[in-house]
């Protein structure tokens, strides 16, 4: 198959001119290009110019957990053989990554080469701003835009009250679109779906926030299980077990994945000033540049608090996120961490420009 072919092939899974120059090293060797939709014990589904494929990930399966294939991984596949292998991953441009719940404080990637976290809330339950803060924080580390959905928003029939809601998510998400959305009756759908148009979403929240429910209504179709939450606390068993990428109808590419109950940081301390931007404003006008915000004097932090102008709470959640972060940095390699990370803003830097410079000629 051309080149040309398995472009327009590819094209609705995210594949750009940017992708194809990574890939063109591979080429000479005849392997295939390709894009994972699932991972399932040392197999994976990959979506190709011929169709889906089988493919077993011995050769790329590395020591570091990091570097394992994941959903939204591109890749370099065997043409042929029984059974087939993935022969390398292409660099990634981003990565959602999450520590264990392990004693080894390993990280774990939830999806790769993504450009929106979507960050799932139902409106059925209490808002728990502290864990959308914890979200957030992961997905500013990523390098993709998040966006907080705020889902079951039928629930809510009050627009007064409504609104309240999305102004207290707001304040803890500065810089994030907040979009109240219906599944059922269609409400802030053409706003989401005019999001996840440009580029590769994943779906992130807890169990019971709807997930499976929006994306059906983005894919137009029941592709996903759905199964009924408890009215007690709005939670549910998983539906989704398996982190899927779909391809939606109206363009852009979406990633579901399990309802996720802890939400550990991993090396996201960029991620976590990116949340409380506001704080570390304040912190630059403090005494002094080492200000615990705690009982020091001439702090602009407690300041701002004392002024009305900051909610406590939200210091309260910086500091917990802060020495979290602190505690799993301590624990692992963070040079190591910090050159991956910066490898993926490269990649996707280079990747936008490049996606930037073809909309251009095409002016």
């Amino acid at each position: 198959m051309t080149s040309t072919s398995a472009f327009s092939a590819l094209a609705p899974y995210g594949w750009d001119e940017a992708w194809a120059d990574e890939f063109a090293p591979h080429e000479p060797e005849g392997l295939l290009p390709g894009r994972v939709v699932r991972v399932d014990r040392g197999q994976c589904d990959v979506i190709t110019a011929d169709g889906v494929v089988r493919a077993d990930t011995a050769f790329v399966t590395p020591h570091d957990p990091l570097r394992v294939v994941c959903t939204g991984d591109w890749v370099a596949l065997e043409p042929g053989g029984n059974p087939r292998y993935v022969r390398t991953c292409l660099p990634r441009r981003t990565a959602f990554v999450r520590s264990t719940s392990s004693k080894r404080s390993e990280g774990q990637i939830l999806a790769a080469n993504v450009d929106h976290a979507i960050v799932a809330v139902s409106l059925a339950v209490e808002l728990d701003l502290g864990r959308i803060e914890r979200f957030l924080a992961l997905a500013w580390e990523s390098g993709a835009q998040p966006v907080v959905v705020l889902t079951k928003a039928d629930l809510v029939p009050d627009a007064v009250t409504l609104g309240y809601l999305v102004q207290d998510v707001e304040t803890s998400a500065p810089g994030v679109p907040v979009l109240p959305v219906s599944a059922m009756d269609g409400e802030g759908l053409e706003v989401l779906l005019a999001v996840v148009s440009g580029g590769t979403s994943v779906l992130l929240g807890q169990s019971g926030a709807g997930k499976s429910t929006l994306a059906n209504a983005l894919l137009g179709e029941d592709v996903m299980d759905v199964r009924a939450t408890r009215d007690v606390d709005g939670k549910g068993r998983h539906t989704t077990t398996t982190r899927n990428l779909l391809a939606l109808p109206g363009g852009g590419v979406l990633i579901d994945t399990p309802g996720l109950r802890g939400v550990g940081l991993w090396d996201a301390g960029s991620g976590v000033g990116q949340v409380f931007s506001e704080i570390e404003e304040l912190a630059a006008d403090c005494r002094f540049h080492d200000c615990a915000h705690d009982a020091e004097p001439g702090c602009a932090v407690l300041a701002a608090i004392d002024a009305g102008e900051l909610p406590e709470r939200r210091l309260d959640s910086y500091n917990k996120l802060l020495r979290e972060n602190q505690r799993i940095v301590a624990k692992t390699d963070a040079r190591l961490r910090a050159e991956i990370r910066r490898d993926w803003k490269r990649k996707g830097a280079e990747g936008r420009a490049a996606m930037e410079a073809k909309r251009g000629r095409r002016r």
